[in-house]
C-alpha cells in the first residue's frame, strides 16, 4: 500500500504526464498548421507515449490498492515561433518532467517504498532517452536551418519515427 504522500504525488505525476500528452497534441497541431507532417506525426507518436506513460502510473497505483485521483488538466500552450523553438520546448519540457520524476524518485526513497523506487528506475532511463531525442532534433535543426530543403528532409525523416 502506498503512503499517502506517495499516493499524492503518483496522482500529480499522472496529471503530469497526462498534460504532457495534451501539450504534445497541441505541439503537433502547431506543426501540422506549419504543414510539417513529419514534426505532427514525431510530437503524435509523443502524445501517445506520455498517455502510456501516465497509463503506467495509474495502473502502479491502482495495484497498490489505493485510489488514482485524477486532476485536471490545464490547456497547453499553441503558439510557437519556429520549429527550432518548438523542439526547445519539447527540450524544457522533458527536462522539467526528468526534474519530476527525480522528486517522486526521492520521495519513494525517504517512504523506503522499494516497488516505487524499482517502476522510477524505468521512468528514470526513460527520461534519458527523451531529453537525449529532443536535444538531438533541436541540434539538427539549428545546424540544418529552419527553411528549404533542410526543413523538408528533417520533416521526412521525422515521419519514419515508428516504422523500424
Amino acid at each position: 500500500m502506498l503512503s499517502k504522500k506517495l499516493q499524492q504525488a503518483f496522482n500529480e505525476q499522472i496529471n503530469h504526464e497526462m498534460a504532457s500528452a495534451y501539450l504534445y497534441l497541441s505541439m503537433a497541431a502547431y506543426a501540422h498548421s506549419m504543414n510539417l507532417p513529419g514534426f505532427a506525426h514525431w510530437l503524435e507518436l509523443q502524445f501517445k507515449e506520455e498517455q502510456g506513460h501516465a497509463m503506467k502510473l495509474y495502473k502502479f497505483v491502482n495495484e497498490r490498492g489505493v485510489k488514482v485521483e485524477l486532476l485536471p488538466i490545464a490547456q497547453p500552450t499553441s503558439d510557437f515561433q519556429s520549429p527550432a523553438h518548438l523542439f526547445e520546448e519539447v527540450l524544457n519540457h522533458e527536462r522539467k518532467i526528468t526534474a519530476l520524476i527525480n522528486k517522486l524518485y526521492e520521495a519513494a526513497v525517504d517512504a523506503k517504498d522499494y516497488a516505487a523506487q524499482v517502476l522510477l528506475h524505468w521512468f528514470i532511463e526513460e527520461q534519458v532517452e527523451e531529453e537525449a531525442a529532443a536535444s538531438e532534433i533541436l541540434g539538427t535543426i539549428k545546424m540544418a536551418g529552419e527553411k528549404g530543403h533542410a526543413l523538408v528532409m528533417m520533416d521526412r525523416q521525422l515521419a519514419r519515427r515508428g516504422m523500424n
